[in-house]
């Protein structure tokens, strides 16, 4: 079992900054996999990024690519969001996922993530 809790998030205006931090507890192994999704109201959760403990791929969504950086401090078991040139698109409620192993096919689909955060909001002013 595995817990994650997400904090940070908050309010900014457009071309601001934000980060978010997902502390891991539990049964974390050098396998599992982290991820950042968002889902704004009235629709779907998207994949924002992933990476694992172990490794040093890591996974963008398109619409972050170039704008938001995710690191990982593996003696604090926590993974970080750095959010740049935040638009209001941007706006969603952000969630932590994990899961026990990945495959880099699947990484992008909420379906396949056993471990949920509850969720920050971020709030992007125009």
């Amino acid at each position: 079992q595995v817990q994650v809790v997400e904090s940070g998030g908050g309010l900014v205006q457009a071309g601001g900054s934000l980060r978010l931090s997902c502390a891991a507890s539990g049964r974390v192994f050098s396998s599992s996999i982290m991820a950042w999704f968002r889902q704004a109201p009235g629709k779907e959760r998207t994949f924002v990024a992933a990476l694992t403990w172990s490794y040093d791929s890591i996974y963008y969504g398109d619409s972050v690519k170039g704008r938001f950086t995710m690191s990982r401090d593996n003696a604090k078991k926590t993974v970080y969001l750095e959010m740049n040139s935040l638009k209001p698109e941007d706006t969603a409620t952000y969630y932590c996922a994990a899961n026990d192993n990945f495959h880099p096919a699947t990484v992008r689909l909420p379906k396949v993530y056993a471990y949920w955060g509850r969720g920050s909001q971020v709030t992007v002013s125009s």
